[in-house]
């Protein structure tokens, strides 16, 4: 190959490298949230704002049974995120016993954590079995949950020390 060629080659693939670069980049900006975040937090976390579940207040969903936002007034920082209430009331319950309403599996789905896989719940998808928030990615996962929530539960719990080691601890 000529020393000509030669430059006209790399220069060549250099701008293939960077075209497919930014391909890339461009895929992962349209890439649902939700499913980055899956797999980079231990708790369910907007990674632009970095508040948990979406900024949902996680006591309404037990107080009003209802996925209700909170607001910046009332914050709170907790397992390395923050969680927004509604009023302050729901912030002191929260502060006075966090894993009461945490969700389960920090937010993730659990039907796809007995598959072995760290997919984001959605909050405004969800469910209270016994005493434990669930958060599902889709209306189809919470139905396969609702079928049979014992099983669910038992499967993921089998697989969630497996997918949680996947995840970073902040």
């Amino acid at each position: 190959m000529t020393p000509v060629r030669h430059q006209r080659k790399s220069v060549l693939w250099r701008s293939l490298r960077v075209i497919v670069a930014a391909a890339v980049v461009g895929a992962s900006l349209l890439w649902p949230r939700v499913i980055v975040a899956a797999t980079t937090e231990r708790v369910i976390t907007d990674r632009h704002t970095g508040l948990a579940i979406d900024g949902y207040d996680p006591v309404a969903y037990f107080t009003d049974g209802a996925a209700t936002p909170g607001v910046p007034e009332f914050e709170h920082r907790s397992s390395g995120v923050v969680w927004r209430f509604r009023n302050q009331g729901d912030r002191d319950a929260f502060i006075q016993d966090p894993e009461t309403y945490m969700p389960a599996y920090g937010g993730y789905d659990p039907v796809a954590i007995a598959r072995g896989v760290a997919v984001g719940g959605n909050p405004t998808v969800w469910l209270i079995d016994g005493d434990r928030l669930f958060l599902f990615y889709s209306p189809e996962d919470r139905a396969t949950f609702e079928a049979d929530p014992a099983r669910a539960i038992t499967d993921a719990e089998a697989r969630w020390p497996e997918v949680s080691s996947t995840l970073v601890q902040r």
